[in-house]
């Protein structure tokens, strides 16, 4: 029976690049990110619900979501990231869940769980222990600035509305420093693997 690692961290740590490596190094992952993709993929009734809370400017000019456009709108408030996260939130639960039963039925090495949001949504309770990734949040601005094209304010109040990294860092069995170089935190991810091997 597998184990399985959760995998989390806010948003410029690092926690993709984790997951990227591990799938290369031959560990099966769940990707709640692509979950969340599937469950409001066009012509889903999860994207339709959407669509009537937020209105139809959260759909793209083919009828698909436009992500950037709604993670403005759940980012504005509390009440309207709250109203995003009981829409999709537990569909995507449900998802992870049944993937998570089936590798624990197979032999093989560990498996992890990559979900950014993975203490907030409550889906801790899937896996055995949890892997935080963390970075210096200038290191996590510039990082979220260069991929998504937002500004330093909206990251920066994107990371305010996460949970706090100290709150995390208390619940998390391990912590992953992702502020450096890459072969550094390939490092720290080899040494952590050895302690399952």
């Amino acid at each position: 029976m597998r184990k399985i690692i959760g995998i989390t961290g806010g948003i410029g740590t690092g926690k993709s690049t984790v997951s990227a490596y591990l799938k290369e190094q031959g560990y099966p992952v769940i990707d709640a990110d692509q979950i969340a993709r599937k469950v409001t993929e066009k012509g889903s009734a999860t994207l339709a619900e959407l669509a009537r809370n937020f209105g139809s400017g959260i759909l793209d000019r083919d009828g698909g979501l436009d992500r950037r456009r709604m993670a403005e709108l759940a980012f504005s408030s509390p009440e309207k990231k709250a109203r995003l996260e009981a829409i999709v939130t537990s569909r995507v639960i449900a998802e992870t869940a049944a993937r998570i039963r089936e590798l624990r039925q197979e032999d093989g090495p560990v498996a992890f769980l990559d979900a950014p949001t993975l203490y907030e949504t409550g889906s801790d309770v899937l896996v055995d222990e949890v892997w935080l990734v963390t970075a210096d949040e200038s290191v996590r601005v510039r990082r979220a600035a260069d991929r998504d094209g937002c500004s330093e304010a909206e990251i920066r109040r994107r990371i305010r509305s996460q949970m706090s990294e100290e709150e995390k860092r208390c619940r998390a069995d391990y912590i992953i420093d992702n502020s450096d170089r890459l072969e550094q935190l390939y490092t720290r991810i080899r040494a952590l693997i050895k302690k399952h091997d």
